[in-house]
């Protein structure tokens, strides 16, 4: 595919970086030459310097024959605008990252279409959705939802306590049809796991799971169950903003904000919601505010390094669950042991919801944060190569693992034996450089 990105931002840099990895014409366009010139020395991207809303500009970047046209600008009215001249110009697709929550409503998103904006991202709403997920069990690093609740993904730390130490899985997961292991995170280290595996103290590791092996995960993880009611944030941000309208309305919430005028936008678009003033890196007043009583501690500063240490020194003080947002790809590993909970990252989700466009409709896209492999839903087609034997006798490549199946809106976990059926929605955890490959199995 010939794919545009106008917007060298840390979404338009990080999908270039992503695509360029697989046999895609990636073309890169903004006004700022040295920063695109850097990324075509380092990456197989062509850089095109010049204005997302120039006509030239655009047959320049060969927009007239793209395939996909995105843009990521920090200017929602830029994007929406370049994706018009985009359409018009020829391109198949195109996308636009946007601000207003308003218009991702079904009817402005019609409108939007008719004009030549065929999708709409708001990584805010992505980020905000993805923390509210990741609330729901108090125990969890990440919580996702597939085939609407149908199979679940789990990520979790393993603790001492665990029953599955040292026992491979073979052993562990014999006969089980509801809980399995896909994915383990051991230090620099993404493992997709065989039979003879096992895992270690501290591994993070993704379970896949129906909604009745939930619990089973939480005991096989040595976790203790915990519930999330008290909530206390730092940084009236955005995505603080979208997150708190979303959680259940029991809740008792706190911000803590240090920008006078944010923390009169956070009293004005917020309910029931206690919004203080002041610096929360000083020590004296988390304590004042009587942080030890919170159960979940999330921070959504601008500053990753200063999330990080909010949120070290949340569980320094007692709180059971932290979650910070990490925009720097290069911290979530520092992040990650230093033992923070959960990490949210606009990009990479953003990124990965945008690629669900060059895998066609059929196909749902979610990232998980600690590892570099992304959950992909594809549906099995008629006489697909995935329809032909039972999952041991097909011979994937082995960074590929299919985890799930859903048949006639009930989920599975898949094992060896299992054979995928024409129509089933199925869950693969791959690569993002093997997203296309394992494409070609369910054509």
């Amino acid at each position: 595919m010939k794919i545009i990105i106008a917007g060298a931002g840390d979404v338009g840099t990080h999908l270039a970086k992503m695509l360029s990895k697989e046999r895609h014409t990636i073309i890169l366009l903004d006004e700022q030459a040295e920063k695109i010139k850097a990324l075509e020395s380092n990456y197989d991207i062509l850089a095109v310097v010049g204005s997302p809303t120039s006509i030239g500009d655009l047959r320049e970047a060969q927009v007239p024959d793209a395939d996909l046209f995105v843009a990521v600008t920090p200017y929602e009215s830029t994007n929406i605008t370049a994706c018009l001249l985009a359409t018009n110009l020829g391109a198949q697709k195109t996308l636009a990252r946007i601000d207003n929550q308003e218009y991702l409503l079904p009817k402005n998103k019609e409108f939007f279409k008719s004009m030549g904006v065929d999708s709409l991202i708001y990584p805010e709403m992505l980020a905000a959705n993805e923390i509210v997920n990741s609330l729901k069990k108090g125990w969890v690093r990440q919580y996702i939802e597939l085939a609407g609740g149908e199979l679940i993904v789990l990520a979790t730390k393993i603790r001492e306590a665990s029953p599955l130490l040292e026992i491979p899985f073979q052993q562990a997961f014999a006969d089980n049809t509801q809980v399995r292991v896909v994915v383990i995170k051991r230090g620099d280290k993404t493992i997709i796991p065989f039979g003879k595996d096992c895992v270690q103290v501290g591994d993070i590791v993704y379970f896949i799971t129906t909604k009745e092996g939930v619990e089973e995960v939480r005991i096989k993880s040595g976790k203790d169950k915990f519930d999330i009611k008290n909530v206390m944030f730092l940084g009236g941000s955005r995505i603080g903003i979208k997150t708190i309208q979303s959680l259940p309305k029991d809740m008792n919430i706190k911000v803590i904000e240090q920008n006078i005028d944010k923390t009169y936008r956070v009293i004005e678009r917020t309910k029931d919601v206690l919004v203080i003033n002041g610096d929360g890196r000083d020590l004296e007043l988390l304590k004042q505010e009587d942080i030890s009583s919170f159960d979940a501690f999330i921070s959504l500063t601008g500053n990753a390094e200063t999330n990080i240490l909010a949120c070290l020194t949340a569980k320094g003080l007692g709180v059971n669950r932290t979650i910070a947002e990490v925009e720097n790809l290069d911290y979530i590993p520092m992040a990650q042991n230093l033992d923070i909970g959960a990490i949210i990252n606009k990009k990479l989700l953003a990124a990965s919801h945008i690629y669900e466009l060059i895998l066609g409709g059929n196909a749902s896209v979610r990232c998980l944060t600690f590892v570099d492999v992304e959950v992909v839903e594809l549906i099995a087609e008629p006489e697909s190569s995935i329809t032909t034997a039972p999952l041991k006798d097909l011979r994937l490549p082995k960074n590929i693992i299919i985890g799930g199946i859903v048949r006639n809106n009930k989920g599975f976990v898949a094992v060896g034996t299992s054979q995928i059926e024409p129509g089933d929605k199925v869950i693969v955890f791959c690569s993002e450089d093997s997203m296309q490959r394992i494409e070609n199995w369910f054509k």
